[in-house]
């Protein structure tokens, strides 16, 4: 018997253009249907519970089940592995291991992208090995409109440590899956940037085997691409593993950011922390954040709790925040979850400006102290610059909107 409970302790600003949902699944979060089987998903309608808030009218062409569009000898999208040693050890055909055995698609944008990557990227991190600078996989995509399909695979060995950035620019219609193991003991964090052009689509699937003792970091920021679905999972292979997701996205009139995790506690004396916080500007700006948590039987002694934030900048901007929590047994250490959604503070706007601080670097300072908590979690120097630069692009495009009311 378990305990389904989707009751977010949602706050929210009556003022603020919103959207919510506070309704039980009809079944467990596990229970998803999941296959290399391009056929065994149909084509979403956004009536299925996983794609109600996508406008998949926009997708048509990602959910085909087609091969990289290749036009002369300009790929749709570019590939390029930049690594401090000989980590990029080769390829994997489907159903050659490690690849397939961590992830398995969950939608159907997943299983094109599966069906459709003939030669998976395959990193490789020995046992032991203490990776001093980032490996970079830079994707490119080469026009907008044009199919392009990737799949990865990380593997990091017991007691090693790496920081793996996957960076995302120029326009596609692109489906991704990355699958990685953390060894017993290990130290990963996985950073994935989307900095798409505005006409750019990409669906993802990011899914994680965390081993004994290992400690795994997830960090999603989204800033550009059209429509951006990003699904970031994982599950435990022994006890005493800590997964931590962060996410920070920004979305701006037009826009389409959605994120949505599951963290399946499957082995006791687990932890787990998902926090996501997110801005929007502009009319239509949309973002959606969907967390799943499931605490299994076994999973007796875990402790885990999920945050969403959003911050709405101006009238027209809409935020859905749902957090879902699965227990199935009474045995753990604690579980919680929380979101809330609200207009920008013109309180705290007044006590800047009262002190003489412009109005424009007030806007920016209130934003950057919305952001200041999980900047600090994310702890990477590259990523942090990266990010500050393109919310402070953002704002400057705020400055002479009409702020929410």
């Amino acid at each position: 018997m378990s305990l389904l409970i989707d009751d977010s302790t949602t706050h929210t600003d009556p003022q603020a253009q919103i959207g919510g949902d506070h309704r039980i699944p009809d079944q467990s979060r596990a229970a998803r249907t999941r296959s290399f089987d391009v056929d065994a998903f149909g084509v979403p309608t956004g009536r299925e519970e996983e794609w109600r808030f996508t406008p998949v009218d926009r997708l048509g062409n990602v959910f085909t089940d087609a091969a990289t569009d290749e036009q002369g000898e300009q790929p749709a999208a570019s590939y390029d592995v930049q690594a401090p040693g000989d980590y990029l050890v080769g390829t994997l055909a489907p159903g050659q291991a490690p690849r397939g055995t961590v992830l398995v698609p969950e939608d159907r944008g997943a299983a094109v992208a599966s069906s459709n990557t003939a030669d998976a990227a395959y990193l490789r991190i020995p046992a032991q090995e203490q990776v001093s600078e980032p490996i970079r996989v830079n994707v490119h995509g080469n026009g907008a409109g044009r199919r392009s399909n990737a799949h990865y695979v990380v593997e990091s060995g017991a007691h090693s440590k790496a920081l793996v950035i996957l960076d995302h620019t120029g326009a596609a219609d692109h489906t991704g899956n990355l699958e990685v193991t953390v060894g017993d003991g290990a130290h990963l964090t996985v950073v994935s940037l989307q900095r798409w052009d505005d006409e750019a689509l990409h669906l993802a699937q990011h899914e994680a085997l965390v081993g004994r003792d290992a400690t795994y970091k997830h960090i999603a920021v989204s800033i550009g691409g059209g429509i951006v679905r990003m699904n970031s999972n994982v599950r435990y292979a022994g006890p005493g593993g800590d997964a931590t997701l962060l996410g920070v996205y920004f979305a701006d009139a037009g826009q389409h950011l959605e994120h949505r995790s599951f963290v399946d506690h499957n082995a006791p004396r687990c932890t787990s922390l998902v926090t996501y916080k997110g801005a929007l500007q502009g009319d239509t700006a949309r973002t959606v954040w969907v967390g799943d948590v499931l605490i299994r039987a076994e999973a007796e002694g875990i402790d885990t709790y999920e945050l969403n934030r959003n911050l709405v900048l101006t009238d027209g901007a809409r935020a859905d925040s749902v957090p879902n929590l699965e227990i199935e047994t009474g045995d753990i250490a604690g579980a919680g979850h929380a979101s809330s959604t609200g207009r920008f503070d013109d309180e705290q706007l007044f006590y800047l400006m009262s002190r003489g601080i412009t109005e424009d670097e007030a806007r920016r300072l209130v934003v950057r102290g919305f952001f200041a908590d999980i900047i600090a979690k994310i702890g990477v120097p590259e990523v942090v610059e990266t990010l500050m630069t393109a919310i402070d692009e953002e704002l400057s495009l705020t400055m002479g909107s009409t702020p929410a009311a």
